[in-house]
């Protein structure tokens, strides 16, 4: 994993997805399934005695280790037998791990992992949410110039730029919300042999039946999604990168438009400040939106990490991945505590973001009448001249000068337009405000779909999602 120092702002994401979560997620995964088998009358006793054992064991020293079985569960285990047959005797430890395979227990901690991830990144994208939901009500009448491929266009509101935001984080929430977490209970290759072989010579009266139940029962414990073994199939795992970077995708397409509306010549967002943020070594004149520099980053880097879990997807083969399955693991991680430290870099942004409504109407007033262009032309090739009418040639020449007065004396100059009826119209149609089209409607349609939102607290809101579903 990537060090915090090389990825600053990393440390927002808490304790989710590092090595110690993954350790403790593996020793829940042994314990629920142990705790299984004593339920099921096959194993002797419980793993309530490995509740402890997580924060005992170094990952370091695990991770030394795991390159003798080509991941941690072997040295995980050589750790918690001991613990278990300290508890309840070595017949006890010997049911520890008995009919799961490595692969089982890896990656189902990686789905706890990545649960405590979607979990805190669900309730930051509603935090987002109800920011914007603010910033588009209070603004839904704050004009300001819509720019496309850099350039100015024509009249928007910043309520309507801020709905945009919304509407990208919505959409985040929603492929947040819909992931469901699975469990991966198949054993050596998928089939359960072992477990199944067990349950028959202890009398099953359907082995392969109550196996399935087994399973289904360890996916309930730990609150995941009961499924077939996916040890090649990797849509549970793809599914959670998507996801994650449907998140940085919305997270990038805000902080790229404050960067650029917080450029000194611009001027119409600041960050939210803080103490000691956005300096320069430098140049100590600066307040650098480094916030939004930050999330825009992690959104730059996240689509390699998840193309990192399609290309293993692609080339898990036969019944079990040889190298595919391993190169999961580090994007996968990386990519979860990324986008939840974006996610709360963002929600700062966005709590404190600074509107400058004036520096919006002075840029506006300075794109007159160039950004009415498209209402213009039309409405000027018609006017009267000496030999017929003005023309769209003469009318696109019109708009590009540099001021209204100077629109107003050229179109007088060229045109047979009585002064008072000129005025009028020119009064029209350079008004801004009267050029906003759909603008209004647009921020409501994002508004109601924003208040219809399921509480952040509601289980898988969106249905039953495709993070293992069929």
């Amino acid at each position: 994993m990537t060090s915090d120092l090389f990825l600053p702002g990393l440390h927002r994401a808490g304790d989710a997805f590092t090595d110690r979560a993954f350790v403790r997620g593996a020793v829940a995964v042994e314990a629920a399934w142990l705790d299984v088998l004593t339920d099921a009358g096959l194993a002797p006793a419980g793993g309530a005695c490995l509740s402890a054992v997580a924060d005992e064991v170094d990952p370091a020293a695990l991770a030394v280790g795991a390159e003798d079985g080509g991941n941690p569960v072997l040295g995980l285990l050589a750790r918690l037998r001991p613990v278990v047959a300290a508890a309840h005797g070595d017949a006890a430890a010997a049911w520890l791990h008995r009919g799961l395979t490595s692969q089982d227990v890896v990656d189902t901690a990686l789905q706890l992992c990545a649960r405590d991830v979607l979990v805190p990144l669900r309730a930051e994208l509603d935090a987002q949410a109800d920011a914007l939901v603010a910033l588009a009500t209070e603004h839904r009448g704050t004009p300001a110039v819509a720019r496309t491929l850099t350039q100015h266009a024509l009249p928007t509101t910043f309520g309507l730029r801020a709905a945009g935001w919304l509407t990208s984080v919505l959409d985040a929430r929603d492929a947040v919300a819909a992931v469901r977490p699975a469990a991966q209970v198949g054993g050596a290759v998928g089939t359960l042999a072992s477990l199944v072989d067990l349950l028959h010579r202890h009398g099953s009266a359907d082995p392969p039946a109550a196996a399935t139940v087994l399973a289904t029962a360890l996916a309930d414990r730990l609150g995941l999604l009961a499924r077939p073994a996916w040890h090649t199939s990797r849509r549970p795992v793809t599914v959670v990168g998507d996801a994650l970077v449907a998140a940085t995708d919305a997270f990038g397409h805000v902080a790229g438009d404050v960067l650029l509306g917080s450029r000194p010549e611009v001027g119409e967002l600041r960050e939210p400040a803080a103490e000691g943020r956005g300096g320069s070594s430098a140049m100590p004149q600066k307040r650098n939106p480094v916030l939004s520099v930050l999330v825009a980053r992690t959104a730059a880097a996240a689509p390699g990490l998840a193309a990192e879990l399609h290309r293993a997807a692609a080339g898990a083969a036969e019944e079990r991945p040889a190298g595919a399955w391993h190169t999961e693991w580090a994007p996968l991680a990386l990519l979860g505590r990324s986008a939840l430290a974006a996610a709360r870099q963002l929600t700062e942004v966005l709590t404190g973001l600074e509107v400058d409504v004036a520096a919006m109407a002075r840029t506006l007033d300075g794109a007159l009448p160039g950004v009415l262009a498209e209402r213009l032309v039309p409405a000027l090739a018609v006017l009267p001249t000496r030999d017929g009418v003005l023309g769209p040639a003469a009318a696109r020449d019109l708009t590009r000068l540099g001021s209204l007065a100077d629109l107003r004396a050229a179109t007088a100059a060229a045109t047979t337009t009585g002064p008072a009826e000129l005025d009028g119209l020119l009064a029209e149609l350079t008004d801004p405000r009267g050029y906003l089209g759909t603008a209004d409607v647009a921020v409501d349609a994002v508004l109601a779909r924003a208040a219809a939102r399921p509480p952040s607290g509601a289980a898988h809101d969106t249905g039953t999602g495709t993070g293992g579903s069929a």
